[in-house]
């Protein structure tokens, strides 16, 4: 399995990464179905600035660069709070996908997790990415809420 190490975003790293992050959610929220590009592009933009107050320095929430060797491969976005955490968001590099990367991202936050006493990790993940899904149940996830909708 890849191996990755974790390094804390600095604020040229996260001015970089907001450039697409609230987009990209947006993008997401639309491609589910759940509501109009318009209206996704609001709703990131409201999620954004209510857990992102202070920016990078927002109150329980960490962002990590991961890199292999000197190469960096994603990053990794995890709100901790008491003994919980919630990953809002995980990206591997288009470049660097399907080298295991996106596992040891995942395995590497668990371990700053314990390390902080944390004894849970949920996420949300979109039904259309079938990738994330499978790798977030390989990994021990387990489906804790289930949204359903029928079109007419």
């Amino acid at each position: 399995m890849a191996d990755v190490r974790l390094e804390p975003m600095t604020e040229t790293d996260f001015a970089t990464y907001r450039e697409t992050a609230e987009e990209d959610y947006a993008q997401q929220v639309a491609e589910s179905g759940a509501m109009s590009l318009a209206e996704a592009r609001e709703k990131a933009t409201a999620d954004f600035v209510r857990l992102l107050p202070g920016g990078l320095s927002s109150p329980d929430q960490f962002f990590w660069l991961a890199h292999a060797d000197d190469v960096e491969v994603g990053m990794i976005w995890l709100n901790i709070a008491a003994q919980k955490a919630y990953i809002f968001d995980i990206v591997v590099r288009e470049d660097q996908r399907r080298h295991g990367y996106g596992r040891a991202i995942m395995r590497a936050a668990e371990d700053v997790c314990r390390t902080r006493g944390v004894t849970s990790i949920g996420l949300n993940v979109f039904a259309q990415n079938a990738g994330a899904r499978k790798l977030y149940e390989q990994e021990g996830y387990e489906t804790t809420s289930l949204q359903m909708r029928k079109l007419l």
